[in-house]
């Protein structure tokens, strides 16, 4: 052991560069790892922990208001499938204010304790009942309480004891007190797409909306077997009829919905702190594998003097090992100190992941994974060292294979180039095996910055042209007890609105009859929608549509089907003619024109418009002057303007860790250079004594061993570089058709930023070889036995 350790010490002391920066990507490629670990975890147990503890429902079904006892949704308790039902409960749609903040809410009348399952969480103030406030309105008391779903509550910015404004749909304003705020697990609020849910007792949902005919049901089905989710609804529906079903959402849309771009956050950090380990482990294992042939002379003198091959590879092996575990150790450590203090949802996220059970292994499988992976590596470049033979092997000072000039440099002296380069080109790959591994090896953290900027730009894409990713609208508006005329006439008075699209949303019934899917209609036929269609083309005549790539996925067809779905119990069949980028829902939407949606029901009328804005106009600034407008023109109505969410805004923190990752793939470069300047100094030894023996000064040896680094940086670029921008293409587009949104939104980095990488290499290479050539130059040159050997 001792002599191992002074054999380890020394070679640490001869390699201080390389080996830091070893210790140095490791350490990053742990934190980027557990930072990966900490996303997938912040996106999925916030809402899984909210569903476990509120025994939350697998399915809800919301129904229509009925007369009719068969569609009692009361029955759907007894079905085989159900193990436990919460309500029904009489449900009412509604509009709440709060301050000048607006949202649409579904109200669900409960009674003053919470139901058993898919119980609310209370987090702030308290449930409905006696005690729970005063009203204001009519009504006192806690008739007069209402109980906000969280993110609701915090797109009004209500706290328990405010007043809330509650318009039912005959335009009655009734002032209800909120008692408390809960969680649940079900969808939550989105402005223009989901309402909010709000629960309040019966007498006060009476209130809001006396029509019982418009009043409708809903209830919560919790399953002996959650897979069989599918099978549940179709149940349901069977047993209700169609005609009797609004709305179904699942616990699988739910978990989705909640995630958002956490989980994809995570995805990336982890795709690229693998990719990372592993260019971090074909680094060590070139790094080895130079030091063995650097060290062939050593290691057969410690065989003939007793070393068993097993102490060789053990010293080799415990070297790296140490080195890999200081990279952990460090990078575990700074993870778990300083992650929880960092600003936005990157701290966030650590703070509520060092708060689940699963923090107490986790933080310590990643690392002695990423261990285990480079000590197997190691072990296996070490094994080299094992099979070296006790007595050396004389190689011949012109090996047979190369005795004569290859042709490639023959031309090259004949065209008059700088001799620098040409015996430069040869040094780099007068062994064509050891120079394409030294260039592969390189071109893999080459090929990963390639795909970090094709993800940047992908970013980049999204927020300077929403238009080409499916979002050429920057503004929903919706006018409450305006009509279409008066809305389109406001739009139409703002210099900066371009172009506005009615639209309207129902809920249908997939084929089956197993959930339901949005189908929406948006513009005219003589003034269509500019959907962005990446397959297929626009739909333009009747029955015609285009989809996005979750609901082909749900349906299981392609771009030329014809599906037919349930709308308000009457059938409607549509032709799928394209496939566009759809960012919202998943992609689980079909898009039309307004016009095919009134051909099933002629008094539809646009429940909103779609606004396009001029290049440089500010949608916020827009949106108020709208309201403002609408405020002073309209007598009693208001216009309900909602920016358009972007999906790059949830992934705003991705920028610097893509950062990050750059600087931890730039160190790993950095080491292999090192590895391949050594080599490249040591192997050509001898080439030195014949370059300065046929009159080469040391300014022009110098010149030949850093333009030899250089050729293989640029093999490596133009590898890496090509082979990262099909990576990044074909990976973003999976990401995106995995997500729903659908394939068609990768954009290559531009081709400046990819000569500036190849650029960045070559002349970091040839700085970082400067160094080791003036000091090989300077050193005393002898044709020495241990250069033969």
């Amino acid at each position: 052991m001792g002599a191992t350790a002074r054999w380890v010490r020394a070679d640490l002391r001869a390699h201080r560069g390389e080996s830091l920066f070893l210790v140095l990507a490791t350490a990053g490629i742990i934190v980027s790892l557990l930072l990966a670990g900490a996303f997938l975890a912040y996106a999925a147990n916030p809402w899984q922990r909210v569903f476990t503890q509120s025994s939350g429902a697998h399915v809800w079904i919301q129904t229509k208001g009925t007369a009719d006892p068969a569609a009692d949704p009361a029955a759907l308790a007894g079905l085989d499938e159900v193990d436990a039902a919460s309500g029904p409960f009489s449900t009412a749609g509604a509009t709440a204010e709060l301050s000048g903040a607006r949202a649409t809410v579904q109200l669900r009348a409960a009674e003053a304790d919470p139901p058993d399952v898919a119980r609310p969480l209370v987090t702030a103030g308290r449930w409905l009942g006696a005690g729970a406030g005063e009203g204001t309105g009519s009504g006192a008391g806690a008739e007069s309480g209402i109980v906000l779903e969280s993110s609701l509550a915090r797109a009004l910015w209500a706290e328990p004891g405010d007043s809330l404004k509650v318009r039912g749909s005959g335009g009655a304003v009734q002032t209800l007190r909120v008692t408390g705020i809960a969680d649940t697990a079900e969808p939550q609020y989105s402005p223009g797409e989901t309402p909010g849910t709000a629960w309040v007792l019966p007498s006060a949902l009476h209130r809001v909306e006396p029509d019982e005919f418009r009043r409708g049901q809903t209830i919560g089905l919790r399953l002996s077997e959650p897979d069989d989710t599918d099978f549940a609804v179709q149940q349901a529906v069977t047993k209700l009829g169609a005609d009797q079903i609004a709305k179904v959402s699942t616990w699988q849309g739910a978990r989705a919905d909640a995630e958002g771009g956490d989980r994809l956050l995570g995805l990336l950090l982890g795709l690229f702190g693998l990719g990372a380990l592993l260019a971090a482990a074909l680094a060590v294992a070139g790094a080895i594998s130079t030091r063995i042939r650097g060290h062939l002379r050593d290691i057969s003198i410690l065989k003939a003097i007793g070393f068993t091959p097993a102490q060789l590879v053990r010293t080799f092996l415990v070297e790296h090992a140490a080195l890999a575990l200081l990279g952990v150790a460090c990078g575990a450590v700074l993870t778990e100190v300083l992650g929880p203090r960092m600003p936005g949802r990157v701290g966030e996220a650590m703070r509520l992941w060092q708060a689940l059970p699963a923090h107490t292994w986790i933080p310590l499988a990643i690392p002695f994974g990423a261990l285990l992976l480079i000590t197997c590596t190691t072990g296996l470049a070490a094994w080299r060292a094992g099979r070296v033979p006790p007595v050396p092997v004389a190689q011949a000072a012109m090996p047979a294979g190369r005795r004569s000039m290859p042709g490639t440099v023959r031309r090259a002296l004949g065209l008059r180039l700088p001799p620098a380069l040409v015996l430069g080109w040869r040094g780099a790959f007068h062994s064509r095996a050891r120079g394409l591994a030294a260039a592969a090896r390189l071109a893999v953290p080459l090929l990963l910055i390639t795909v970090v900027l094709g993800a940047w730009t992908t970013l980049d894409r999204f927020e300077a042209h929403p238009e080409q990713v499916g979002l050429p609208a920057a503004l929903t508006v919706r006018g409450d007890d305006l009509d279409g005329g008066t809305v389109r006439r406001m739009l139409a008075d703002r210099p900066e609105v371009t172009a506005a699209y009615p639209g309207a949303e129902v809920e249908a019934l997939v084929p089956g009859q197993t959930g339901t899917i949005t189908l929406r209609g948006l513009g005219t036929a003589r003034d269509p929608y500019p959907f962005t269609v990446a397959e297929g083309r626009a739909a333009h005549g009747p029955d015609e549509a285009v989809a996005g790539q979750g609901l082909l996925d749900l349906l299981g067809v392609e771009v030329g089907d014809w599906v037919r779905m349930t709308v308000e119990g009457s059938p409607q069949v549509l032709h799928i003619v394209g496939r566009s980028i759809e960012p919202e829902d998943g992609g689980r939407v079909i898009s039309t024109a307004v016009d095919t949606l009134r051909e099933g029901d002629a008094t539809l009328r646009p429940g909103f418009y779609h606004v396009v804005l001029d290049r440089d106009a500010d949608p916020a600034a827009v949106g108020a002057r709208l309201s403002a407008s609408a405020a002073a023109q309209a007598q009693g109505g208001q216009l309900d303007v909602r920016e358009i969410p972007n999906p790059v805004d949830e992934l705003s923190a991705v920028r610097g860790v893509l950062a990050g990752l750059v600087t931890v793939l730039a160190l790993i470069g950095l080491a292999e250079l090192s590895t391949t300047i050594g080599a490249g100094v040591r192997d050509r030894r001898r080439d030195l004594l014949a370059l300065k023996a046929i009159g080469l000064t040391p300014r022009q040896i110098i010149a030949v061993i850093v333009a030899g680094t250089g050729f293989t940086a640029l093999a490596a670029a133009v590898a890496g570089t090509a082979t990262g921008v099909l990576a990044a293409g074909w990976l973003i587009d999976l990401q995106g058709s995995s997500s729903g949104i659908g394939a068609g939104i990768a954009q290559q980095p531009p081709l400046a930023a990819l000569l500036l990488v190849g650029a960045a290499a070559v002349a970091g290479a040839v700085a970082v070889s400067v160094l080791p050539a003036s000091r090989a130059v300077r050193q005393r040159l002898a044709d020495t036995l241990s250069d033969t050997l």
